[in-house]
């Protein structure tokens, strides 16, 4: 029996904005590098760079180094990238963390 590709797999799952809001909170729990790499899977999900870069009317290629593992975007271009793949970034309040004895 032919066993699926990964990649394939995940793109088709992260077309569902639930299961890509999900990824995405993995994904930022893990490190920031990863959080990237996964919203760079979502971006590509939702069809690419370049629809990305016209729905947010960001440069393509400046995305494409916001979205890299050393990536650093601002804060307007992630809400904006956000916005165009139909995640809402929220807060909640931090875990109590036990104090040392």
């Amino acid at each position: 029996m032919p066993t699926k590709n990964y990649r394939t797999e995940l793109i088709k799952q992260l077309k569902d904005p639930n299961e890509a809001a999900e990824y995405l909170n993995a994904c930022f729990e893990d490190s920031e590098e990863v959080f990237l790499l996964g919203l760079r899977d979502v971006v590509e999900a939702r069809g690419g760079l370049t629809s990305l870069a016209r729905k947010t009317e960001l440069n393509r290629e400046n995305l494409y180094r916001s979205l890299s593992k050393k990536g650093n975007p601002k804060l307007s271009s992630l809400s904006s990238i956000l916005e165009a793949v139909g995640i809402q970034l929220q807060f909640t309040p931090a875990k109590k963390q036990k104090k040392a004895a």
